[in-house]
Formats: structure tokens, sequence, C-alpha cells
């Protein structure tokens, strides 16, 4: 098989994962567009696998390589991209991204795993000084004035599968909270990928409010949650009972050792419409001696759910936080804002998040085939950046 490249990565997409109708109709909202909506919807995908965090890069690039090489048909500036994600219809990215989520898992890229996840978190991008736009939210110092403003969102990410993918992304309006956009959110998601689609929900802390676990029951879908002292009478009920007792099983994670606590007759707190809560205590020692303790609540039963497939299931709520934000904010530009305005900054970090898709389905499904070992997404780049050449140079 020949080796990755933007020419294959742009065939898989339009055709293994079905992405060509999208490119040629992503919403366009142009009035009267002259350049093609495909050429720049491209681009923003373009653009989060070469890592390039602001349009002006993109601009740099579709004037400088060979357009050939990169799929496109003709340049573009700046304020192209600008006019273009101000007046895209974020929805159509969204129905796209849980189409191709669909595909993959009728191509069975999620049944190396007994349970397929969702997990949702909330976080914050787009630190700025600018005028504020409708989705800021002020940052105050310690004598309450305005320094700044960041932009907060919620995202939602398929997990315990091996290959984490983000989908979708719920911004919070200002007053709003985090655990009100989970809700939005996560019934949106249940909605459009389908109940069968994932066996669990896994989330926060801030998201164990009754109105979003209630949310999450009548989506049809079973609910993991960490449990703090946001919920005090029910963490005093757990520490009170497994405080002083040895614990039911020990077994190791990889080289650390686990201690498990489970048990599913918790009184439900106030407003929380279950008839009991199953609550999952574990403490894991670590090589060097540190231990690090977290509790866990669940509406899953323990004959559906046992212990350790319990603790492997809260374990998976980090994926979101790793190779979701983590790497969208270190390596793919989550944190810069292209053009400071509401629909755009939504339709870039969609955008984002598709480019995510497209490559870790491309490297870790598709290119790690047969003998072929599966290669790093920092290979990954930098092999599609070694192949690119200048628009300049001798083809002869």
């Amino acid at each position: 098989m020949k080796g990755p490249s933007l020419q294959s990565i742009f065939h898989y997409a339009c055709f293994n994962l079905a992405l060509k109708p999208f490119l040629n109709r992503p919403g366009d909202g142009r009035m009267q567009p002259e350049i093609p909506a495909s050429n720049l919807a491209w681009a923003l995908v373009l653009g989060a696998l070469l890592r390039l965090n602001s349009a002006n890069r993109l601009e740099w690039l579709v004037r400088s390589a060979d357009r050939t090489a990169l799929g496109l048909e003709r340049s573009f500036g700046d304020d192209a991209l600008a006019y273009f994600t101000e007046r895209l219809d974020p929805d159509v990215i969204r129905r796209c991204l849980v189409a191709t989520l669909k595909l993959a898992k009728c191509n069975k890229v999620f049944d190396e795993t007994a349970f397929l996840g969702l997990a949702l978190d909330g976080t914050g991008a787009g630190r700025t000084t600018q005028a504020a736009c409708r989705l800021c939210h002020p940052v105050k110092d310690a004598q309450g004035r305005v320094t700044s403003r960041i932009h907060q969102f919620v995202m939602i990410s398929v997990v315990g599968a091996g290959i984490t993918l983000p989908f979708d992304i719920e911004p919070c309006q200002p007053g709003d909270s985090e655990y009100g956009a989970g809700k939005r959110l996560l019934k949106r998601a249940v909605n459009q990928l389908g109940p069968r689609f994932a066996d669990y929900a896994v989330a926060d802390a801030k998201f164990a409010t009754a109105p979003f676990l209630h949310t999450a029951e009548a989506a049809g879908i079973p609910i993991v949650a960490r449990l703090k002292s946001n919920l005090p009478e029910l963490s005093a009920a757990v520490e009170s009972r497994f405080g002083c007792r040895p614990p039911q099983t020990t077994f190791m994670f990889g080289e650390d050792r686990i201690e498990v606590w489970d048990a599913d007759d918790f009184d439900p707190w106030e407003n929380l419409d279950w008839p009991t809560v199953r609550v999952l205590r574990y403490q894991q020692h670590k090589p060097n001696g540190t231990v690090i303790q977290a509790d866990w609540l669940t509406n899953f039963s323990l004959a559906r759910l046992g212990t350790r497939t319990f603790f492997k299931l809260a374990k998976s709520r980090w994926e979101i936080e790793n190779q979701g934000f983590n790497e969208g904010k270190n390596l793919y530009g989550m944190e810069h804002i292209q053009h400071h305005h509401p629909n755009s900054l939504l339709v870039n970090w969609l955008f984002l998040l598709l480019a995510l898709m497209i490559e870790r389905l491309y490297r870790n499904r598709y290119l790690h085939r047969g003998t072929h070992p599966v290669l790093t997404a920092m290979q990954l780049k930098d092999t599609l950046w070694l192949n690119l050449r200048p628009a300049h140079a001798d083809s002869s």
C-alpha cells in the first residue's frame, strides 16, 4: 500500500467515509458565492490535519503549495473563510459527523469493546480581550474587574472503544450552565445516533445533578457520573459505609493495584427520581506509593454491570480529557480564535472534530491493515508535510 498523503486522505474521506456529498453541500449560506463551498470546507479540514492554527496560515498554504496535492481547485484569502464560516449551518456539519460515526459502527470499528460509551465534559477556549460576542463569558480578577473573555462549551465523544472520536459541541450561552448545555447536547446526540448506538454515558461530577441524570434516563442510556462533595448527603453515606470496611475485591490495572468497594442500595438525594443509587469507590495504588481515590455513581444494576467493568467505564471519562481537550488545544488549535464570531467559532470547532475523526479513522483503522504498523498522529502530520511540494516546483 502506498504511503499516506493528502490525496489519499481526500479519497478516503470522500469515498470510504462517504463525505463527498457533505463537502459539496456543507450548509453554505452565502448568497452569491464565487469560491466553491467544497473548496473552503475541505480547506478547513486541511487546516486541522496539518495543524495550521489560523486562517492566515491556511491562506499562506493554499497560495504556496501545489493545490492539486491539497485537493483544492483555487486559492482564497482569510476573509473568504471568515465570510464562509459566519454563514455556514452548523447543524449540517453535526449531521455529517453523526452519519460518519454510524458508518464507522457499521464497518465494525467499535467491535472490540463490549460497552461503547459517550463521554461529556466542559471546557473554556478562545480567550480574548477583543469586543465581546454573544458567546463570550467574562473573566474577572480578584477585584471583580473584567480582564478578558473566554468561550465555554461542552463536548461529547465516543469512548471505550480504543479510538476516541469527539463528534459534537454545544456552546454555553451567557448565564447558562455546563450541565444545562450538557443536557441539550446529550439529548441531541442520542436522538441523532439512536438509543442503541451507545451502551452508557459517562460524565464528571458537575453533571451529577438530578435534571441531567433524568435527561439521560429519559434518553434511554445508563449514566456513570463522578461523585464528589457537591452531593454531601450521598458522599457522607458512602464514606460512612466504605471508609471502615476492607475492599470487596482487588485486581491489577496495568502496573497499578486497584482496591474496589461497590454497593447498589444507597438512598437517592432529594429530587433524584431513582429507587436506589449504586456507588463504586476505587483506590488506585501507584508503584511510587501514590494513592488515587474516586467515587462514582450509576443506575446500572449489579446484574448488568460487573464491578471491574464499572471501574473501566468510569476510567473511560479521561479519554475526552486527554484525547479530546488536551490534544485539541495543544496540537490542533482549539484554543485559537480564527474569526471572532459566534457561528464561526462553532463551525471551526466542528470542522476540527471532523478532521480529528477523519485522521483517527484513517490512521488507526485504514492505514493499519495487514502488517502495517499504526502511525502516531505526529508521524502522519510530518509525512503529510513532507509530501507537499511548492506551487512553483518543476513538475518535469
